[in-house]
């Protein structure tokens, strides 16, 4: 990073703004079409989507046209593009980096978070944008790796299991991994949720219930508050807006009042205490950042729209809890990106940053070596 990008963003810092704006619609696309202007081509993988709504600010970082680069995270919109261009992606803790002036979808989740092609611009730009941190803590004291989170994967071909357990043991020993699974965490520590598994307990594989009642509750409280900010304008202006986009936006805007909107409150409240009884200051949760290789542009709605919800199931472990999450890329296999993502408890981000660049490397190594065998 440049000292003219470093002093814009100690700017930003003193204006204690970020100074950027949300799509109005972002929550919505996480595929990164543009049906009005074009789509953005993926340097990583030509053909396949950038990823979105971030998806101009990751193809930047990506194409190397600039270090770093500021984007909002609402329901994964720095992650996914983090993930589908191969370059490191952060949302940060939620409420710790300024939003003013940033037009809001849904202010319960909405995130600035940054993009860049190594951890160490990617630190940098923490250090100027997050709160200042005395944490130097680089060793988690339990990194978790829920099996059952890389059952969403559909396919454990890209070896990302195998990948983060083992480098995990490497760098701070076996001890330190645990294998439990998320959903039966859930189920048994956020009691407000368990109306509603049975609902989702027959839904199309791979799933795990407890994380689809999780990002069902993470988009009605989303679709909720975008409602309340901009149901007034949809319906004055009648915006020309793409597939896909058309649909879900009019559904937000027609949702009824009937939503138990106290019980997913409820279950937002008892999911992040839970969360945090599981990670305490310093462990780690590991997860896939996104559950495959980015979709080829154009692709078919039904499948288009099964990935969207396993996706959603990962990335509403951060949006619903408030958590800090960074994605990991590990290089590309089979001419796509594959990456991975570690969370840390909110409020924890440098410490988060603190390990993934003590196991980066390991992690680089371990994939090289998974996946010449």
């Amino acid at each position: 990073m440049d000292e003219m990008a470093y002093r814009y963003l100690l700017q930003l810092r003193n204006q204690q703004s970020t100074q950027t704006y949300m799509k109005l619609i972002g929550w919505c696309s996480i595929n990164g079409e543009n049906a009005h202007y074009g789509t953005p081509t993926n340097p990583c993988a030509p053909g396949r989507v950038p990823g979105g709504s971030s998806s101009g600010s990751a193809v930047a970082v990506a194409a190397n046209l600039v270090d770093f680069s500021l984007g909002t995270d609402t329901g994964g919109s720095v992650r996914v593009p983090a993930a589908y261009c191969g370059i490191f992606g952060l949302r940060p803790s939620h409420g710790l980096v300024s939003t003013d002036n940033v037009i809001p979808m849904a202010q319960m989740f909405d995130t600035v978070g940054w993009f860049a092609r190594d951890l160490s611009t990617l630190s940098r730009v923490a250090k100027v944008l997050l709160p200042v941190s005395d944490d130097s803590v680089k060793q988690p004291t339990q990194v978790t790796i829920p099996a059952d989170c890389f059952q969403i994967l559909g396919s454990l071909d890209d070896c990302t299991y195998q990948i983060l357990n083992a480098s995990v043991a490497k760098k701070f020993g076996s001890q330190a991994v645990d294998n439990k699974n998320l959903g039966d965490f859930i189920s048994d520590n956020v009691p407000s949720i368990r109306k509603f598994i049975a609902d989702f307990s027959e839904g199309e594989l791979p799933s795990v219930p407890a994380l689809s009642v999780i990002s069902h509750v993470m988009r009605c409280l989303q679709r909720s508050q975008f409602k309340a900010n901009h149901a007034e304008w949809v319906n004055t202006v009648k915006p020309n807006l793409g597939p896909g986009l058309r649909e879900r936006v009019w559904e937000a805007i027609a949702s009824g009042d009937n939503e138990p909107l106290e019980d997913f409150q409820a279950i937002r409240a008892e999911f992040k205490s839970a969360l945090a009884a599981l990670l305490k200051d310093h462990g780690i949760l590991a997860i896939p950042s996104v559950p495959g290789p980015p979709p080829k542009v154009g692709m078919e709605a039904a499948p288009l729209e099964n990935f969207r919800a396993r996706a959603f199931s990962l990335l509403s472990i951060a949006g619903l809890s408030g958590f800090c999450q960074v994605s990991i890329p590990l290089g590309t296999r089979n001419g796509v990106p594959v990456s991975v993502s570690l969370m840390a408890r909110h409020d924890a981000d440098h410490f988060l940053l603190n390990v993934a660049q003590e196991l980066y490397e390991t992690l680089v190594q371990e994939a090289t070596k998974a996946w010449a065998s």
